[in-house]
């Protein structure tokens, strides 16, 4: 400027604009430590927040499907140990019935014995839920779906019912019931309904009643039987992919973040010595301009 010029001091107006700048970058390093993050609104990197937010949107997704993931293992966990159960009863019924061959059993505390047995099996296929959803029986067609992924579509159908030797639970209302004086069981598959409804009428001698001989029983049993052990193997196979699918999706959530975070996370060593850096400058700064701000005054020497 003028070294004789009042009016506008350019030189004090350039620190000033200097002192801003300095001033501006400052306080973007202190925002930057205080939140530990170096994108702190759109305007400080758009295509990175835009990034950053879609991953952090998928990581959220795939923990959301990570929890599913344990849901589904707990259920099945749960089913399992019932079916196990199933089979043991099933076992005990098998003994029951090779005690009535022989000639000095009491057929008739036999009997007994066998539909104590049946209605412990009934009451496990009417009484098994998770969180309230029956498992065992009004089973909706198709069984139960889970989201194991980022995507609506990433779907796992669990559908431990249906085997190739019998349904267990059947879908409808109404649908094969059980009903007799030791219990009754709602919406069971067809090879349940024969197995409860055969055992629960055992009477007379088990060994020669016609319609309910060890001969009869033992075919009903084992198709049953069958169907059981078929579950728990489909049981067995869900809960090796359910696994499978936790350990990918607890490694995509962790790359995930990783990508996050080298987007958002600040460097902290290097925003301290920025900070320290514009503190320093600002006073320097703050200084000059203060100098070049009072320079016009030597003008005041003309007057004296």
């Amino acid at each position: 400027m003028s070294l004789f010029s009042i009016n506008t001091n350019l030189d004090a107006l350039s620190a000033y604009n200097a002192l801003s700048q300095i001033t501006d970058k400052t306080q973007k390093a202190q925002l930057r430590l205080a939140t530990g993050k170096q994108i702190n609104s759109v305007a400080d990197n758009t295509s990175g927040f835009a990034v950053g937010s879609a991953l952090n949107e998928k990581v959220q997704l795939m923990q959301s499907a990570q929890a599913n993931v344990g849901s589904a293992q707990d259920m099945l966990s749960t089913v399992e140990s019932q079916l196990t159960s199933v089979a043991n009863l099933i076992t005990s019924i098998k003994g029951e019935m090779a005690n009535a061959t022989n000639p000095a059993t009491n057929t008739s505390s036999t009997e007994g014995d066998i539909k104590a047995l049946a209605s412990e099996i009934a009451n496990i296929f009417s009484q098994t839920k998770y969180n309230n959803t029956q498992l065992l029986s009004s089973v909706a067609a198709g069984g139960f779906n889970f989201q194991t992924g980022a995507s609506s579509t990433d779907t796992l159908a669990i559908n431990f019912n249906e085997t190739a030797n019998g349904t267990l639970a059947a879908s409808g209302s109404g649908a094969n019931t059980v009903t007799n004086g030791y219990f009754t069981v709602y919406n069971v598959g067809a090879v349940v309904s024969q197995a409860l409804t055969s055992l629960a009428n055992v009477s007379g001698t088990v060994s020669t009643t016609a319609s309910n001989s060890i001969a009869n029983l033992s075919t009903v049993l084992n198709s049953f039987e069958s169907a059981v052990n078929s579950a728990l193997s489909a049981i067995g196979n869900y809960d090796q992919r359910l696994s499978i699918k936790n350990d990918f999706l607890t490694s995509a959530i962790s790359n995930s973040q990783a990508s996050v975070s080298r987007l958002f996370d600040a460097n902290i060593a290097v925003e301290q010595m920025n900070a320290t850096k514009g503190q320093i400058q600002e006073q320097i700064a703050t200084s000059m301009l203060s100098q070049l701000n009072s320079a016009p005054q030597n003008l005041l020497r003309l007057f004296q």
